[in-house]
């Protein structure tokens, strides 16, 4: 029922009679004709003499006309936007300023390695939340967890019951031993526990607060593990500070960028999807994580066009999170946080500069309003492709039923491309945008929604060039570059300041994220009013044989709280 009122709401005529029908059609048409005669999107390119101004056509607005008159024609539409003009040239598919740049995450001299900083009878444990990125930061921070606690690692488990519904194991993504051996001069890591230990001590289950300081896990766990032996930290996600001193975070750059290899069989496939969008792209290509889901786009509250019918079924969808607060669609958008469609995505990279000849590949799951919704970016980007187009359904066969594995090989076309485009600032987007910066500053676009959100409701009383020079103003400090965030702001995943050094002449490279003493006072006085009131959440009820001291709330997910690369948004 869904899909039959969503194509009448673009356009397609159900009920009334034939008149009706007729009278509707030749009012669309004109409607999309003056469309496409008006300056926005019918200006020609940068370097053409000024056209007359033709009268603009209705506010594009947030309402049911926009989708109706930009769905009327998307081709004809499209072939209206000049394809090239960037005032940025090659500069648009890379920096220069990030050759002056480098990672730097080796331990320095003081750092406390495994052998000396590992207590015997001490056993870590976690459990990873959520989908892959997700469970990517828990294991990142596990390893810290073990080396602040003094401990040894056992290899994390992976989330196996929630919106993911993924059966893999650590060992099914990840290369176990290699992530063993190439940090075992920090934290010493073992496959299990030792059968001794397996057999006389249960794990201590402890949930600790989100954002956990160095000495909260001092005070909070450790004193359990000392007594306990094995203590298992559930739920692990953003379950460590941000803020760490240099060399945790120096250790954080060193799992996350060095140890975390993805298993040959998945290597090998995203490596085969990079190589085929390469020969497609004429050696260089967009990628674009999309996040325009159903889920997504009802957790953000935000409103897209869609009508009583968008409004009906995304409303069914917020109510899996039954603390979610009421949000106000138009306040939201104000505020940048509701994701761009993907005609305003398109829009935006060809106000840049990108051409229509530009090959495009896209990450992302069940895009919400189907094809419908897709057909603008694919009119403004022809060449458009997905792991499900590249690959054959027999070479994607081994992966199709664990979503993990999906993301992974989304993850390694998204880390290799020439340009990665973010339109949600989620777990994946942070991973990789760090990652990026990290390796070279390779461009990363991530727009600036806040800004482009006026720009897209009135550039139809634009032309194309005000839009395009306008698009160009509002995303400088948005393109990866190096500096675009003052040290001690941001979240780490996404800007490793502390990992990333500067190259200087006849001097020794120094990191982006150093800082004054008295900088570092502050903000550390400032971390710690923020960070430690989550403290005193932490239970420990002590444990009867073969039991968990935590509720059946803790690992049931039918409410929905785990969707991937949103959990992160709610706090405990």
């Amino acid at each position: 029922m869904g899909s039959r009122q969503r194509r009448r709401y673009h356009g397609g005529c159900v009920a009334p009679g034939p008149a009706a029908c007729l009278a509707a059609a030749l009012l669309l048409l004109m409607l999309s004709f003056h469309c496409v005669l008006s300056p926005p999107l019918g200006d020609g390119g940068r370097n053409d003499p000024p056209r007359p101004q033709s009268p603009t056509f209705m506010s594009n607005n947030l309402g049911e006309l926009r989708r109706n008159v930009l769905a009327a024609d998307t081709n004809v539409l499209a072939s209206n936007v000049p394809g090239d003009g960037s005032k940025m040239g090659e500069d648009l598919w890379g920096s220069g300023a990030g050759n002056d740049f480098y990672g730097c995450s080796n331990a320095s001299a003081e750092f406390a390695g495994a052998e000396a900083n590992t207590e015997s009878n001490r056993y870590l444990m976690i459990e990873a939340s959520g989908g892959l990125n997700q469970q990517r930061t828990g294991i990142i921070d596990a390893v810290v967890a073990a080396q602040i606690l003094k401990a040894t690692l056992v290899i994390p488990k992976l989330d196996q019951k929630s919106f993911w519904e993924d059966s893999s194991d650590f060992a099914d993504i990840f290369d176990a031993d290699y992530f063993i051996s190439s940090l075992s001069k920090d934290v010493k890591i073992i496959q299990q526990l030792p059968d001794m230990i397996r057999k006389t001590s249960l794990p201590y289950k402890i949930r600790v607060p989100r954002k956990c300081t160095p000495l909260c896990y001092e005070n909070r766990v450790l004193p359990t593990l000392s007594k306990k032996n094995v203590v298992q930290l559930t739920k692990f996600d953003y379950r460590v500070s941000n803020r760490l001193d240099t060399y945790l975070q120096k250790l954080r750059c060193r799992v996350n960028y060095h140890a975390l290899w993805f298993t040959d069989t998945i290597h090998k496939m995203g490596e085969m999807l990079v190589q085929r969008m390469r020969e497609k792209g004429g050696g260089r290509f967009i990628a674009l994580h999309l996040r325009f889901e159903p889920d997504m786009l009802a957790f953000s509250g935000c409103y897209f066009g869609g009508g009583e019918t968008e409004r009906r079924e995304l409303g069914t969808i917020r109510k899996r999170w039954e603390n979610l607060h009421q949000a106000n669609p138009d306040r939201e958008r104000r505020h940048g946080k509701c994701p761009l469609t993907p005609e305003e995505v398109g829009l935006m990279l060809r106000a840049l500069g990108f051409g229509r000849d530009v090959h495009m590949y896209v990450a992302s799951g069940d895009v919400y309003g189907g094809k419908e919704t897709l057909a603008p970016l694919k009119a403004l980007f022809p060449n458009f492709y997905s792991k499900e187009t590249l690959a054959s359904k027999e070479e994607l066969e081994p992966f199709l039923p664990f979503s993990s594995r999906m993301a992974a090989l989304d993850f390694i076309v998204c880390d290799q491309s020439s340009v990665f485009v973010t339109n949600n600032n989620g777990n994946m987007a942070r991973m990789l945008a760090g990652r990026r910066r990290y390796f070279g500053h390779k461009r990363t676009i991530r727009p600036n929604t806040r800004k482009l959100n006026s720009l897209f409701l009135n550039r139809a009383s634009m032309s194309w060039d005000t839009f395009a020079s306008k698009v160009e103003t509002f995303q400088k400090g948005f393109m990866g570059e190096p500096n675009e965030v003052e040290p001690g702001r941001g979240g780490f995943y996404e800007y490793p300041l502390d990992c990333i050094c500067q190259k200087t002449k006849g001097i020794a490279g120094h990191t982006m994220g150093h800082l004054s003493k008295d900088a570092t006072n502050i903000m550390e006085n400032h971390l710690t009013h923020r960070e430690g009131r989550d403290v005193d959440f932490m239970e420990q009820t002590p444990l009867p044989g073969g039991s968990s001291n935590e509720t059946e709330s803790d690992y049931s997910h039918g409410n929905g709280l785990d969707i991937p690369e949103m959990d992160d948004m709610i706090s405990d």
